[in-house]
């Protein structure tokens, strides 16, 4: 496995930062559940930002780098699905892109909106429709959610049927969730770092206590290891290594939001800090596609049939 950015990679993720550059701080006095931006979302089309894995000589790695990179900001983005899984499927499709698992239609559903592609995907095949008003159901305005989601109302008697494997859709649907998954937990490490580093107990900044530097340096290590497993898995195109990425990046999620909320005290319990921002979304990432035991099975599965 090649572990340093080829020039190529190097440039686009440069010219990511630049663009991204104006929206990775959030609003002032901004205490919103969830951070969207039209203009980022135009920006990324059209510089052909969420096209990269079909260029040749960037490929899905590049793709899996770009979405990790966009996850690390506030404000939530459909990058993933259509960046990494739409070009196996229909380049084509309008996004934002919306993936349903079959069976499991009742679970909120990322970026859904009028006009949305639905995918379904599940031993019925891959299926796709647009989404009406008719067949949405909106969200609680209170609920939690890092992400703006509404739920499927129904699903259309008619979808547009599509001639992919269903395993392969799986795999990199599992890729994208554990590179986006890397990016959450790499920006809510660093803003709890920033956070224990200013805020002093007796005198001394909170980082400075033995205990927490330790739980700090166990959630580092579980947050580069989720990095990694997703540019691993983001190569290699393995059904094992793609289960194994999310599983360990949902692991992951359980274990390091629990310590940041905490390491926060009560400012970890309100909205006007932004942690919320990266560990709400890392909650919900961490039931998707059966959550852990899902996970678990298909690693299983993939090393001994």
């Amino acid at each position: 496995m090649q572990l340093s950015l080829s020039e190529d990679q190097t440039q686009i993720l440069d010219f990511v930062d630049a663009l991204a550059r104006p929206y990775a701080a959030v609003p002032m006095h901004d205490v919103s559940l969830a951070l969207q931006s039209a203009q980022l979302d135009e920006a990324l089309v059209e510089n052909g930002f969420l096209d990269v894995m079909s260029v040749e000589e960037l490929g899905p790695v590049t793709a899996a780098l770009v979405v990790e990179k966009l996850a690390r900001l506030p404000f939530a983005v459909e990058a993933a699905a259509s960046a990494m899984v739409r070009p196996l499927i229909d380049p084509e499709l309008p996004r934002p892109v919306c993936l349903v698992e079959e069976g499991r239609t009742s679970r909120p559903v990322r970026f859904l909106r009028p006009g949305a592609t639905v995918v379904v995907v599940g031993p019925a095949g891959v299926r796709s429709f647009m989404a009406t008003e008719d067949v949405i159901t909106p969200a609680q305005e209170d609920t939690l959610y890092a992400y703006p989601v509404a739920f499927l109302a129904s699903l259309p008697e008619t979808m547009t049927s599509h001639d992919v494997d269903v395993a392969e859709i799986m795999r990199a649907w599992r890729v994208t969730m554990a590179a986006e998954a890397a990016g959450l937990l790499g920006a809510a490490l660093a803003s709890t770092v920033t956070y224990v580093s200013e805020r002093k107990q007796f005198g001394r900044p909170l980082a400075t206590f033995q205990g927490m530097r330790h739980r700090l340096a166990e959630d580092q290590v579980m947050t580069n290891t989720a990095y990694w497993l997703a540019m691993r898995a983001a190569g290699t195109g393995d059904h094992g290594d793609a289960a194994m990425a999310l599983l360990h990046a949902q692991e992951a999620a359980k274990r390091v939001c629990y310590d940041y909320h905490q390491f926060l005290g009560g400012m970890g319990m309100t909205l006007e800090h932004p942690l919320h921002l990266w560990t709400y979304r890392l909650k919900l990432l961490t039931a998707e596609l059966g959550g852990r035991g899902a996970q678990g099975l298909a690693v299983a599965e993939a090393l001994w049939g």
